[in-house]
């Protein structure tokens, strides 16, 4: 641990006053170090009877987070096998209770009222974006209207949005990669796919979700933008883990020009900006008490939420197809079928535009997808216990759970369950498909699970974008492979994933990958 990572645990100790600056010497450091994990000991929790197996790390407040960070899934799977399929683990100054059993999950995602997700969002998701809690008694209401906003990210309002996406789509493409002079004539071109995926879907869905300035189409010093945002986003793991942003000041700084760039004043010169963030932006207005900082942060805190596993998504669907040329181009024949069938001849020197409904019927293209995210996803449903009671887990197992605590469903050791998925670790584009229609005929232990793919959440926690994004991605993986050839540059090893960002979502690239691309002839 460094220093800053010291001083936070101090602080949550209370032996360090919080606006106590963190440089203070090595031996006083040392000293409280050693007088809070003497404290620790002596206070550890202990098992009540009815209880979960309980699984304390020898370090106070620290516990088993460390292990957790380096491997989650390797950590859960070798405690599964120690302990059973439901097991708490101190993490961080919490108590997680994990449910690791997929058929168990139904029964855990239907309690509303003793497991609440609102409590751990309200919670979190403030301090990390800069905006006041939405449930405070300043704002009355405030967090109902939110939330009746997401509804036009879903049914009919799906449908301008998918327009809006592939329209903007198709204007990066032609201006920065199929114009005249955009490469070597009839040759290759290269490029890192992470970055690749970034520079387009982080301005496409920019512009689709928020407008553009009236006098052009495109947004100026949006390299800068796109930067300063990687750059938070890597500093998003510790924001999650509730450091205060005051001890990360370059991550700080970083965040207020983010919030700085949706201010209202900004915002009111662009056009083409879509219902929902228009709604959001009315919503806002109701409260005086929300400062137009207060306003920007919400903004950008969706921002956030729009790319933030958008983009890591479509880089891993655009390399498991680009890794495997058998199922591109089973998925580019399926896309140039669905274009003949509506009566579209494609060339490379027009543009194109796919429907909602062709993308609804693009079978192969959804399960690369959802096999991508099988293999990528290692987000982690949260619930709080809302008071001390039994968690009934079927109709003859139940355990006790304390108020305060953590349960956690983590759906990657599900995805990665053999008896589920055959070769789990290999990806295999009709995974979601059976006798020409979507698979969703799943097992474990004989009995169909309710639940077998989950990267988006579940229950109050699922996703309320997540139509949208799924459409995001065919968007922008037709595009790649109606108008490139596209190949892993030679000599590279096999992508692997980064383990640093479990719980969170999709996970990052461990390393880059290389890949060419050029204008297709056919």
């Amino acid at each position: 641990m460094c220093v800053c990572d010291v001083f936070v645990f101090l602080q949550r100790l209370r032996l360090v006053s919080p606006g106590a600056p963190p440089n203070m010497s090595p031996l006083l450091l040392l000293l409280l170090g050693l007088l809070s994990l003497l404290l620790g000991l002596l206070r550890r929790r202990k098992r009540r009877g009815g209880e979960p197996p309980l699984i304390n790390g020898w370090i106070p407040y620290i516990g088993k987070a460390l292990e957790f960070g380096r491997d989650a899934h390797g950590f859960l799977e070798d405690h599964k096998r120690r302990h059973g399929d439901i097991f708490t683990v101190q993490m961080a100054g919490k108590y997680m209770t994990f449910i690791m059993d997929p058929l168990l999950f139904p029964n855990i995602i239907k309690h509303g009222r003793q497991l609440d997700f609102h409590e751990f969002s309200n919670k979190v998701a403030p301090p990390t974006f800069g905006y006041p809690p939405t449930n405070s008694r300043k704002f009355p209401r405030l967090q109902e209207q939110i939330g009746r906003s997401f509804q036009l990210l879903q049914g009919e309002n799906l449908t301008p949005l998918t327009e809006s996406m592939m329209g903007n789509l198709m204007l990066l493409f032609r201006q920065d990669h199929l114009r005249e002079g955009a490469g070597p004539e009839g040759g290759w071109r290269s490029s890192s796919m992470y970055e690749f995926c970034i520079s387009v879907m982080f301005e496409a869905t920019l512009l689709t979700m928020y407008g553009r300035p009236v006098s052009a189409q495109r947004h100026s010093g949006m390299g800068v933008l796109r930067e300063d945002f990687v750059r938070f986003d890597s500093m998003f793991p510790l924001l999650m883990a509730q450091i205060p942003i005051s001890l990360l000041r370059q991550t700080k700084a970083i965040r207020e020009k983010l919030i700085n760039y949706f201010l209202p004043h900004r915002m009111s010169c662009w056009s083409h900006t879509s219902q929902f963030i228009q709604r959001r932006s009315e919503v806002f207005e109701q409260y005086d008490a929300l400062r137009d900082v207060d306003k920007a942060a919400h903004h950008f805190a969706i921002l956030w939420a729009s790319v933030g596993n958008t983009i890591p998504a479509c880089f891993w669907s655009m390399y498991y197809l680009v890794s495997h040329p058998e199922a591109l181009e089973k998925v580019r024949q399926e896309i140039h079928e669905a274009l003949r069938l509506s009566g579209v001849e494609f060339s490379t020197d027009k543009d194109v535009a796919l429907s909602r409904e062709q993308l609804d019927k693009l079978l192969y293209l959804e399960s690369a997808i959802n096999e991508s995210l099988r293999l990528s996803s290692a987000s982690m449903n949260i619930r709080v216990v809302q008071e001390d009671f039994s968690l009934r887990l079927n109709a003859e197992r139940s355990v006790k759970v304390r108020k305060g605590d953590f349960i956690a469903l983590y759906p990657q050791s599900m995805h990665m369950d053999p008896e589920i998925y055959e070769n789990p670790q290999t990806f295999q584009l009709d995974r979601y498909i059976q006798d020409g229609k979507e698979k969703t005929d799943f097992y474990k232990d004989g009995q169909r699970l309710k639940y077998y793919l989950m990267p988006f959440g579940s229950g109050s926690s699922m996703c309320p974008g997540r139509y949208f994004a799924i459409n995001e991605i065919k968007q922008f993986l037709c595009l790649m492979l109606l108008y490139f050839d596209l190949q892993l540059e030679a000599g590279q090893k096999r992508a692997t994933l980064d383990s640093s960002r479990a719980g969170m979502g999709i996970l990052l690239p461990a390393e880059e990958v290389r890949f060419c691309y050029r204008l297709r002839t056919d």
